[in-house]
């Protein structure tokens, strides 16, 4: 994959934006931050060169002037809301992102619980919290939001909520997902800065859409394929445009917001420091594109892979086919169908030939590696082993695994587990191929290629299972598949 993405000018120049903004506020900055701090492999896959972990090396860079408040919804603690990419609930994601900051060196102040309105579930993690020395701050449910300025902006309205200690100049909120209250905590804190005589500044880090390219660049329309459950869409900021004579990319809810905002900074300073939701923003990304045809290319991919995930999530019933819909108009905006992802094509094609489930993964020198299912492995386990032996120089007739050392695997999985299916699975066959491994060169050398899977396209002619679709997760594999179930249980 070509790079696309200067990553090192990015994490200066921003760091280096940020702090100026620091400055413009003078006492202390509340930094409402989108998206994911890390793990960001959207952002990794639409930018080649963007290290999933840039915006938490960005701001470790800043760790001597930042804390940071991690808000949840009291809501979504109700309802258990899961977040799709890891599998766990927004309460234990709070858990998670508080270790994986500190872990990182940087300070986490305190929870922020929204939304409240006192919620069973919210007061048990409220407690758990407290039992953790975590410091939790309750605000509240506001009639009227946001479009009832006089009663935010109010003893009855902000005035109500918790006032969060924080003692450092920029104080970054973030969330475990969209959602959870992060720019009313924002802004409630400049309510009650002000109360103090603190001259508090708000600014908000997205980094999609980007804001400096063009509106129907393959990377903002990315964006929209991967919020299409949100059904955010990118606009053209009128506010900047008329502030400014210039043209600048947002999206709707920041736009249709801002007026509400604009009164609301009025109710609290008596002015608006911001002619624009563009002003508010701090995002460098856009100036560090350094190959803009790469970054098409694989935001084109990207749009491609979001259209399968929806599919399959509308064969699941996880989610409805409008999401499929507006995808599709997406992809007719980029001049770009399912047959320009060329693994999808292969997998396809073999497929049809052979009458039974085909893989294939494109490999970093663009060879295609495709795969069938057998009496042995499924064809996502088969591609595993085909696409590790070719880049070991393992010749393909080559057997990595015996097949008496298989059988006895496939009788504990049916005779002794109560399985059905006997194949192998990838998680299976990759411990297989480590037993394997300490006795056999060549099943040594192939299993030392997993780490230049990472990044590789992959796609199936049917739906895998959950086991097989975290492994090639975890092995950085984009992986697609056809929307077809080759077993359909009810219970």
């Amino acid at each position: 994959m070509k790079i696309g993405f200067d990553n090192e000018k990015y994490l200066k120049m921003q760091s280096e934006h940020i702090k100026g903004r620091i400055a413009e506020f003078g006492d202390k900055l509340y930094l409402e931050f989108g998206g994911k701090l890390f793990d960001d492999y959207h952002a990794s896959r639409v930018l080649p060169g963007f290290r999933p972990d840039a915006k938490l090396a960005m701001l470790m860079q800043l760790s001597d002037y930042a804390e940071i408040v991690i808000v949840i919804s009291a809501a979504d603690i109700e309802k258990n809301k899961i977040r799709g990419d890891l599998g766990i609930t927004y309460d234990v994601d709070v858990l998670r992102l508080r270790d994986e900051f500190q872990g990182r060196g940087l300070y986490v102040g305190s929870v922020v619980i929204t939304h409240y309105q006192g919620q069973h579930s919210a007061e048990q993690f409220k407690a758990k919290l407290e039992k953790q020395d975590i410091k939790v701050y309750l605000h509240y449910t506001i009639e009227g939001y946001p479009s009832n300025v006089p009663l935010i902006v109010s003893e009855e309205g902000y005035g109500k909520n918790d006032y969060i200690e924080t003692s450092r100049p920029l104080v970054v909120v973030t969330a475990p997902g969209p959602g959870s209250g992060k720019m009313a905590t924002c802004l409630s804190q400049l309510y009650h800065e002000n109360l103090r005589g603190v001259k508090a500044g708000y600014a908000k880090f997205e980094t999609f859409p980007i804001w400096n390219i063009p509106l129907k660049h393959p990377i903002n329309l990315a964006y929209e394929a991967a919020t299409a459950d949100l059904n955010d869409v990118n606009m053209i900021d009128p506010f900047h445009l008329e502030a400014y004579g210039e043209t600048a990319v947002n999206y709707n809810r920041d736009i249709e917001i801002f007026p509400v905002l604009n009164a609301i900074f009025e109710g609290i300073y008596g002015s608006n420091p911001y002619k624009s939701p563009t002003d508010m923003g701090v995002n460098m990304a856009g100036n560090c594109i350094i190959d803009d045809e790469a970054c098409c290319e694989a935001s084109r991919m990207e749009i491609i892979r979001r259209y399968y995930t929806t599919l399959n999530k509308v064969v699941r019933d996880a989610a409805p086919e409008t999401e499929v819909y507006k995808i599709e108009l997406l992809m007719k905006q980029a001049k770009i169908a399912t047959a320009d992802r060329k693994v999808t094509v292969a997998a396809r094609e073999r497929a049809e030939a052979l009458g039974v489930p085909t893989a294939a993964i494109e490999l970093p020198d663009g060879q295609i590696i495709t795969s069938k299912t057998s009496d042995f492995l499924g064809a996502s386990a088969a591609l595993l082993l085909n696409a590790l032996k070719y880049l070991a120089g393992v010749e393909h007739d080559t057997k990595l695994i015996k097949p008496e050392a298989i059988e006895p695997i496939q009788d504990l999985k049916v005779r002794y587990l109560g399985g059905k299916n006997p194949r192998l699975h990838t998680d299976e066959v990759l411990i297989a191929l480590s037993l394997a491994a300490c006795s056999d060169d060549n099943a040594r050398r192939s299993l030392e290629q997993l780490p230049r899977l990472n990044g590789c396209q992959a796609h199936t002619s049917v739906m895998l299972s959950e086991v097989d679709i975290k492994i090639y997760k975890k092995l950085g594999v984009d992986l697609t598949s056809e929307p077809i179930q080759t077993t359909r249980k009810n219970y």
